[in-house]
């Protein structure tokens, strides 16, 4: 700030008002929409849902199981998938084979492993 603000103090002689010239208060308000800007942008980034390619949806659509279409999707083979989760590569084939089902719990740790939400999978 190149000009000094006029400082105005109550009773007490504690400040209590500020003067400032008009282009400092403006540059002040710039300051703030900018970061009131910035601040919206980062909770946006932090909270924004993850967009999949339209290749994921078409093989869902198309009818593969959620746990196959996110996997291939992830890079991931059943192996990894299933030390990722502490199940058998059995049982994760079975899974996406549809022979077997999973429970809450099972279905929840894959989901968390393949980061989707469990109503992905279901």
């Amino acid at each position: 700030m190149t000009d000094s603000a006029q400082i105005i103090r109550d009773a007490n002689g504690n400040p209590a008002f500020a003067v400032l010239p008009i282009a400092e208060y403006e540059r002040l308000l710039e300051a703030a929409d900018e970061a009131t800007a910035t601040r919206a942008f980062d909770v946006y980034k932090a909270t924004q849902p993850e967009t999949f390619p339209d290749e994921v949806a078409e093989r869902l659509l198309g009818g593969e199981h959620p746990v196959k279409v996110f996997r291939d999707h992830r890079g991931m083979t059943q192996a990894q998938l299933a030390e990722a989760t502490g199940l058998k590569q059995a049982y994760v084939s079975q899974i996406e084979a549809g022979t077997r089902g999973g429970s809450v719990d099972v279905l929840k740790r894959i989901a968390d492993a393949l980061r989707v939400e469990l109503d992905d999978l279901t």
